[in-house]
């Protein structure tokens, strides 16, 4: 009923079925500011979803597929002002830089930069909401990720 190479999951993977290990790089800081564990918190949660939503097995090099990069912006932007030209809203933006390599059908693979961010009042320090507003942000980067790479939406 299903006619297709790719195959269908209730995870919303399309993953063929030769695909059987992923390697997931330790990913790098390539920019200035945010939490000293950043990139392994990332990291870790990248490993920890394809885990959690896919039949494939973490192998430390030659993955059928392959996930590198790098954290490129860890930015906080004024993004709503006041009457009195103060803002109201600042903005915590991470940027992610990834290379995808699918081993097994190359015009699957792709380098691609991936962004999302959180907004919060201006009463508030960045140090009050970092530790709620990161974990939301990198779970959707992780999120989108996921759906370019093994959901492919």
């Amino acid at each position: 009923m299903l006619g297709s190479c790719k195959i269908y999951s209730f995870t919303g993977t399309t993953l063929s079925s030769d695909l059987q290990t992923i390697t997931i790089q330790n990913f790098v800081m390539n920019t200035a500011g945010g939490p000293a564990n950043l990139t392994l918190t990332f990291t870790e949660k990248l490993k920890e979803y394809y885990q959690r939503n896919t039949n494939l097995k973490l192998k430390p090099t030659g993955g059928d597929l392959f996930l590198e990069g790098s954290i490129t912006g860890y930015e906080l932007t004024p993004v709503a002002a006041t009457a009195s030209d103060k803002a109201a809203l600042n903005r915590l933006t991470i940027r992610v830089e990834v290379r995808f390599v699918n081993s097994k059908s190359e015009d699957d693979s792709f380098e691609k930069e991936f962004s999302f961010y959180q907004d919060f009042p201006q009463e508030q320090t960045l140090a009050q909401v970092e530790g709620s507003l990161v974990p939301k942000i990198l779970d959707q980067l992780v999120l989108n990720i996921f759906n370019d790479t093994a959901a492919q939406w």
